[in-house]
């Protein structure tokens, strides 16, 4: 019984003092939760409670659906399922494409082609806007470099099109794929395919009930991070396609500028909501796949 007590009381004053550490902690994150809600919480309250302002006819402001449901119907929903679409398409190639050349890197026996890899996935990566739309347009536009020397528009082929954005899209989210499945990779033990090998398992049949597997949640995770990453992109399509291609983010932007309607600020605000749950949506998938591809992968 006193053996008992004193457990007890021993795990009573740990419990104690973590509370007091605790406590001393909070001052250091308060800045941190200051800056978060000044520079995110504001603007996206303020979007949130404008969005659902609605002007009537006779210029009266109140409270209603009306930007909602306009932003969720006729060429808003075609903007909205257009970016969905090129999300989806440029995310499954990437996925796809970034994990072949990470594998293919992590097999190699050159520590050299490592870190060139890596160095330019993380330089192209970051070559995203305005500057990767004037490259592809000065080497795959109408008049581009590519173009000439190998005769693509008697194919068909037109960069204006919803194909040459995904090439684009392309250019950034396989470096970015590279990057972001690399240390899962690298996180298949040694000792697993060993293991299986004397067992007798073929490396296909490796790959098919252990290294698949495995990987499973980082490939599904970095797939989700790349359909964010596409589906927030504006510059790209706004220099290269204009509004051939309609996008959620190309009508966003118009609709602030005024260069279609007048006064539709406010849809401008529902469209960007509409973003923001589904932005919410795809991190409420991508934070268990980290965890689960963490705990694997530890």
């Amino acid at each position: 019984m006193a053996d008992q007590a004193v457990r007890t009381a021993a795990v009573a004053g740990a419990r104690r003092a973590v509370r007091r550490r605790g406590r001393h902690r909070w001052p250091a994150v308060v800045p941190y939760f200051a800056f978060l809600a000044l520079c995110f919480g504001l603007p996206a309250g303020t979007m949130a409670y404008n969005a659902f302002v609605v002007t009537g006819e006779s210029g009266a402001a109140g409270y209603g659906l009306g930007n909602v449901r306009s932003s969720l119907s006729g060429a808003y929903a075609t903007g909205l399922t257009g970016s969905v679409e090129l999300s989806v398409v440029s995310a499954l190639l990437a996925t796809a494409a970034g994990a072949l050349i990470a594998q293919a890197v992590v097999t190699s026996r050159r520590p050299a082609l490592r870190k060139a890899v890596v160095a330019a996935s993380g330089v192209f990566a970051n070559f995203s806007g305005a500057p990767l739309a004037f490259a592809f347009i000065a080497t795959l536009g109408t008049t581009g470099t590519l173009t000439k020397l190998l005769s693509l528009q008697s194919t068909g082929f037109s960069l204006y099109s919803f194909t040459g954005l995904v090439l684009a899209y392309l250019y950034f989210m396989i470096p970015l794929m590279v990057v972001t499945v690399l240390p899962a990779l690298d996180g298949l033990r040694t000792q697993w395919q060993e293991a299986a090998a004397s067992c007798g398992a073929t490396r296909r049949q490796f790959w098919l009930h252990i290294g698949v597997p495995v990987l499973t949640p980082s490939l599904l995770g970095g797939a989700v991070l790349m359909f964010g990453t596409a589906f927030a992109s504006q510059a790209t399509a706004a220099v290269m396609t204009g509004s051939s291609v309609p996008l959620i983010t190309l009508q966003i932007s118009n609709a602030l500028n005024g260069n279609v309607l007048v006064g539709q600020e406010n849809l401008a605000l529902a469209m960007s909501l509409d973003m923001v749950v589904i932005a919410l949506l795809v991190m409420a998938v991508q934070i268990p796949l980290q965890r689960r591809s963490a705990r694997w992968l530890e």
